[in-house]
């Protein structure tokens, strides 16, 4: 994985095991779980886009909170997964990153196991 300047926000949802795999692979990341639990989608949101973040999460309502009341961002990754062990989220990242490592920032990717999509 090249872009190591990517900076990733792990979101409380998407979990610490996440964060720590990526912080193992040489990325800058901030985890939600680990230092500030409990902080709301809101707060997030406006945190990674203030500090360039890119976001991870599981949860839908940051495609609300982009789409629908229009958030400035840095990047979203939706893990929209059928299962939500933290070794399938890991696996799912590792091939994105693999594919998609440039053209991350800066866009709302929806990740499942089998797709990869980039929302318009």
């Amino acid at each position: 994985m090249e872009n190591k300047a990517i900076k990733f926000l792990v979101d409380e949802c998407s979990g610490p095991g996440v964060a720590q795999w990526l912080f193992q692979e040489g990325f800058e990341v901030y985890s939600v779980f680990d230092e500030n639990a409990g902080i709301s989608d809101l707060e997030i949101i406006k945190k990674a886009q203030k500090e360039n973040w890119v976001i991870i999460t599981n949860d839908k309502d940051f495609g609300d909170l982009i789409f629908r009341d229009a958030h400035p961002h840095c990047g979203v990754i939706f893990m929209r997964l059928q299962n939500e062990r933290s070794t399938n989220k890991i696996k799912c990242l590792k091939r994105l990153l693999a594919q998609f490592s440039n053209q991350i920032e800066n866009r709302f990717i929806v990740v499942t196991e089998t797709n990869v999509r980039f929302a318009k």
